[in-house]
């Protein structure tokens, strides 16, 4: 037996039978994160959880990969995602641990049994800033795509412009407006993560069918011999060069983070003991996807892969139907990242609402408070996307934090606490390995990205 097959077997193979009849008990729960307001559906499918964890995982992060392979060269690249998938496989493992443990159901219950309310409030304060931020790009980047963008006075057209040339209908606040009103807005209505299973199946297909085109067209210039062999290893000539290789690991860190959407697909599941082989999947088909985007999408433009590769399909490709190729990169791109917006945004809402009505009976239940807690959002979203000019800049920094968090931090926290004494020393040792890497990818960010907006500021008033 290991150390987590804490509970008999019984117990764990179905959430139907997961608690015992308690006669005293209280027949509304007295705190909606508690377990007892997740036992309305407990018959979610093993592809539809790896489909819906897969889509939490692949968002707007793919597009910054291969970047990281012109930095590190493509041995230490793909080395470095395989590692990452590895870590995130063992901190999903101790939530999952310490949660059967605890007899919790959901991530901030966990902290709440581990630290106290504060340790839950943190929690919940973390997934808010981290999916209120990564939604509000997921939303400018939709924009971008669809309706243009305009930086250091160059416009760069969207995908409607290019069609149908400059109207009113495809201007960027109409466009997601439309967006918002007939895509978010009915999928955030749905009270189970299950229900988006089929979005998510979709989501991660356009994904691959990203990685295809890139695919086809590297293969395309590769007969042609219109591409350069491309590097293995990072080039470091000086000092400069070789702390430059650490501004890669805020992206490579934060590629995996879905811990926020781990226990809403494994309270959902019929069968408890599938979640491990549910996120070990995931984190396989994710990991395919991001090493073959990344190689590829290096290999296609060398050094001059772009921060986002996203931008590289902005230019000629110089092959036939080039122009078709790129708009279909970049429409299939906005339609994967319109249906990751709801997977992304169910924690959002469930830790919004525990956080602001923590003695409340579970949300599900109240129509009222889903219905406002959702308007709400959504609403805060689509202001932030649309009317708040700095906004990119500030969630790099609070949003990187906040991720390493809820990925590594507090999962590694939960280990070091121990409150039911079932961690090994191994287990310390991984946790502690986890606080410092997020902690020293936390530092990178915050400096790489003062550091360029320091320079940028610089060049700005040099010039004006």
């Amino acid at each position: 037996m290991t150390i987590g097959d804490i509970t008999p077997k019984k117990e764990r193979k179905s959430r139907r039978s997961k608690h015992v009849v308690d006669d005293t008990a209280p027949l509304l729960p007295k705190r909606q994160d508690e377990d007892a307001g997740y036992d309305e559906f407990n018959g979610a499918s093993f592809t539809g959880a790896v489909f819906n964890l897969s889509t939490t995982i692949v968002g707007a992060g793919i597009m910054a990969l291969p970047a990281t392979m012109k930095v590190l060269g493509l041995i230490l690249g793909i080395a470095m995602i395989i590692f990452m998938a590895f870590l995130t496989d063992a901190s999903i493992e101790f939530l999952l641990r310490f949660s059967r443990a605890g007899k919790t159901t959901s991530y901030g219950s966990l902290m709440g049994d581990a630290f106290g309310k504060y340790g839950r409030i943190f929690l919940q304060i973390c997934v808010l800033v981290n999916n209120i931020g990564v939604l509000i790009v997921y939303m400018i980047i939709i924009g971008d795509v669809l309706s243009g963008t305009s930086s250091s006075g160059v416009h760069h057209a969207g995908v409607l412009e290019g069609w149908f040339g400059e109207h009113w209908w495809n201007g960027r606040t109409f466009v997601l407006i439309v967006t918002t009103l007939g895509i978010f807005s009915p999928l955030a209505c749905f009270k189970r993560i299950d229900s988006l299973r089929f979005t998510s199946a979709l989501s991660v297909a356009l994904a691959v069918v990203f990685l295809v085109i890139t695919v086809g067209i590297a293969i395309i210039k590769l007969i042609s011999g219109t591409i350069m062999m491309p590097r293995l290893l990072p080039d470091v000539t000086d000092l400069t060069s070789f702390w430059k290789l650490f501004t890669v690991v805020p992206v490579l860190v934060t590629a995996y983070i879905c811990h926020y959407n781990v226990h809403s697909i494994d309270n959902e599941l019929e069968d408890s003991t599938q979640i491990k082989p549910v996120v070990r999947t995931a984190l396989a088909l994710c990991s395919t996807v991001y090493i073959m985007t990344s190689f590829f999408g290096f290999l296609l433009f060398g050094d001059s892969t772009l921060d986002d590769v996203l931008a590289n399909f902005d230019t000629d490709l110089g092959i036939p139907y080039g122009s078709l190729l790129n708009d279909a990169v970049r429409v299939s791109y906005a339609a994967h990242l319109m249906l990751v917006f709801p997977i992304v945004f169910y924690p959002l809402r469930l830790n919004m609402d525990g956080l602001l009505f923590p003695s409340a009976r579970p949300l599900a239940l109240s129509n009222m408070r889903f219905a406002f807690t959702t308007v709400g959002l959504i609403t805060l979203i689509f202001l932030g996307a649309n009317f708040i000019p700095s906004i990119w800049d500030a969630f790099q920094f609070t949003g990187a934090t906040a991720a390493v968090c809820l990925g590594f931090i507090f999962p590694a926290a939960v280990t070091l606490r121990d409150r039911h004494s079932i961690a090994t020393k191994k287990d310390k040792i991984l946790a502690i390995f986890m606080i410092v890497l997020a902690v020293f990818s936390n530092v990178v960010a915050v400096y790489s990205d003062a550091y360029a907006m320091f320079k940028k500021n610089s060049v700005t008033e040099r010039t004006a």
